[in-house]
């Protein structure tokens, strides 16, 4: 593994798993008061082109990073739009 990919599997752990704390709370509690409809819609889909991007240049750290963050963000805007 090179140094850039060392750098790219890390940054990609660290930015997919921030979301795990969002999703667990939100899975849990059924709260979603403090979150933002427009902002998960835009995310999601902005995570989306991201996914697609390392697909098409196939990226792993991309699309694997992006594939886990389009899941817990879609499961949180999906808890959202269920319980407001």
């Amino acid at each position: 593994m090179t140094p850039t990919d060392l750098i790219g599997y890390s940054s990609a752990f660290l930015t997919t798993f921030a979301f795990v704390p969002q999703a667990l709370h939100s899975w849990k509690t059924r709260d979603l008061s403090g979150v933002s409809l427009p902002m998960y819609s835009l995310f999601s889909l902005g995570v989306l082109g991201w996914f697609i991007y390392g697909l098409l240049i196939t990226s792993w750290p991309v699309i694997l990073a992006n594939g886990i963050t389009l899941v817990l963000a879609c499961a949180v805007l999906i808890l959202k739009l269920k319980h407001r």
